[in-house]
This record gives C-alpha cells, sequence and structure tokens, in this order.
C-alpha cells in the first residue's frame, strides 16, 4: 500500500458518524499508519427535516452530497446505510464493499407501552417509512400514523415530549448508537419485514480507483454482500425507489439463500408476500424473479399509485 491518507465523506448525524468512525477503525487495524480524514457534511434530508423524504428524492436524498464529493475528487470513499442508497447508483461510481449486518429488525420504542398490542385505540405511532406504515396497519388499523423526520436523538425526544405514543425505528442504529435500554420490543420479522438493505453499512468508490478498492476490499462480508445484492435486485425489477412500501430480507443457510418480501397499499388494506429460496451463488437472479413474481401478484398496481415510475 502506497497510500498514506484516505478520505472518508459522512453525513453529520452521530449514526452516520459512527459508521464512518468505525470504517476508519476497520481499515487503520489493517493497513498501520494509515491516516483516515473524516469528513462530514450535510444533505438535503438533514437541512429540510419539515419537508417530505418523497418531495427530496426520497432515501437518496442522504447520500447524493457524499456522491458528488466522490465525483469531484474531494473523497476517496462514502460510507453509507445501505437501506439509503438507489438501486441504480450515478455513472462513474460503485458499491464493491458491504460490511457485515447488524440486527435488521425494527423496533419497538415507548416510555409506557411494551409492545404494538398494548397500545391503544387511536394510539400515535411515529415513522417516516411507507414500509413501516404499510405493516403497521395491516397489524392494527387503528392507529394514527403520524411523520418523524431527524436523527435518532431528535426522534427519541420527540418521544420523551409526548409528541407520540411510541416510535419505530431501525435495531441496527439503536445498538450502534448504544440506546438499547431505549428498546421495548424487537418486531419480528415476520411482523414487520425490515427495510432492502437494513443493518448493513456499504462503502462507495469511484469505480476503477484499483488502489482504494484494494485498501477496503477486506471489509467485504460476503455473506452479507449476497443478502443484499438479492434484495437490491428485487426492488430494481419492481423499480420501487428507496422510499416506497416495500420490504424485501435475504437470509443464508449453509449455500442457500432465502429471499422475502412484501409490498402493501399504505392503509394496510392490500398486503402482498412471497419468498423464494435458491443457491446463493444466484442471489441477483433470485431476487429479479422474486421482483416478477410480485408484479405478477399486483406489486405494480399498488406502486403505481403512489409513486407513477415504479412498477415498471
Amino acid at each position: 500500500m502506497t497510500r498514506s491518507l484516505l478520505r472518508i465523506v459522512s453525513r453529520k448525524s452521530p449514526l452516520a458518524m459512527w459508521q464512518a468512525n468505525h470504517v476508519r477503525d476497520r481499515l487503520q487495524a489493517v493497513h498501520p499508519g494509515l491516516k483516515v480524514e473524516i469528513i462530514g457534511i450535510k444533505t438535503q434530508a438533514d437541512v429540510f427535516l419539515d419537508t417530505a423524504l418523497s418531495s427530496l428524492g426520497g432515501k437518496g436524498a442522504f447520500v447524493k452530497e457524499l456522491e458528488q464529493a466522490l465525483l469531484s475528487g474531494n473523497a476517496d470513499i462514502a460510507v453509507h446505510s445501505m437501506k439509503d442508497v438507489t438501486v441504480d447508483l450515478p455513472e462513474g461510481l460503485a458499491l464493491p464493499v458491504i460490511l457485515r449486518r447488524e440486527d435488521p429488525r425494527d423496533v419497538f420504542i415507548s416510555n409506557r407501552f411494551t409492545d404494538l398490542q398494548n397500545l391503544p385505540a387511536n394510539a400515535v405511532v411515529g415513522t417516516s417509512s411507507l414500509r413501516r406504515q404499510c405493516q403497521l396497519k395491516a397489524w392494527r388499523r387503528d392507529l394514527r400514523i403520524k411523520d418523524i423526520r431527524g436523527n435518532v436523538g431528535t426522534r427519541l425526544k420527540k418521544l420523551d415530549d409526548d409528541q407520540f405514543d411510541a416510535v419505530i425505528l431501525a435495531a441496527a442504529g439503536m445498538i450502534r448508537l448504544g440506546l438499547e435500554k431505549r428498546i421495548a420490543r424487537f418486531i419480528p420479522a415476520e411482523q414487520i419485514l425490515p427495510a432492502i438493505g437494513q443493518g448493513a453499512m456499504g462503502i462507495e468508490v469511484r469505480a476503477g480507483d484499483e488502489e482504494i478498492l484494494e485498501l477496503i476490499a477486506g471489509l467485504d462480508d460476503e455473506r452479507t454482500h449476497v443478502c443484499i445484492a438479492a434484495e437490491r435486485a428485487f426492488n430494481k425489477r419492481l423499480n420501487g425507489g428507496c422510499h416506497a412500501p416495500v420490504a424485501a430480507h435475504g437470509t443464508i443457510t449453509g449455500d442457500q439463500i432465502r429471499l422475502s418480501a412484501v409490498v402493501g397499499s399504505l392503509d394496510g388494506s392490500e398486503i402482498l408476500q412471497s419468498s423464494l429460496s435458491g443457491n446463493s451463488e444466484q442471489a441477483v437472479a433470485l431476487g429479479d424473479q422474486l421482483g416478477r413474481e410480485m408484479l405478477d401478484k399486483g406489486a405494480g398496481r399498488i406502486l403505481a399509485g403512489l409513486l407513477p415510475e415504479a412498477g415498471t
């Protein structure tokens, strides 16, 4: 290795900075003497907290400025939560490394109630995710789902200020920030299927930058990478984007991968579920096949009512 300095670009949120620092520490453990600089920036999604994510371009609004920093040469790698990364990367960028996945489940957080079943009728639940909304409504049609934006700390403060009876967040973020004690219950995937890529971190780079690719290659977790590839292939076939009522989650046992998926209407009145299993070497093809099957079941019709470009 000849490079002595590596520049990581990251969002400035506490969780994003934790992720960037984690990657820095991993890289310096593998490459002693490597100096790593972390460049924190605010994205549109971080600035315009009163604007719906869908109006900002979906969760892709969390990564756009980071990708621009890569393309301009102002940074060498970008560290992302994989659930925020768009299916199609900008030309000239690649996503060669997916780190080992943390717990992918969602969690129920409340100061007064222990789980979804204990919530009273018309309880107010905070989430900015359409994926969570449709599945929550399928379980409890009476719940009032209210949009909640901001980093983990901001959302917890809104809960503590009694703006919500409960909030639903990703387990991975709570665990990484050392906030496990705030978790009332881990929500089984059978109840709310996780987001595509949830719990996994990815490293984005300029395509063809062989020196950087060699530097970061050791951080890739093959099993996680295979699962994420399958989940993203499913989403690509649906053209569902990062902010659609779509969920997919892959698990590997031996050399077999099982991919489960959900597409639902926002009011929870229609929930499509399906799963496929196959050899993990065919993960991308399996994801594409499951996407086709869901489209045959009506996923395109559901998504078309929400996102004009979806389901094509």
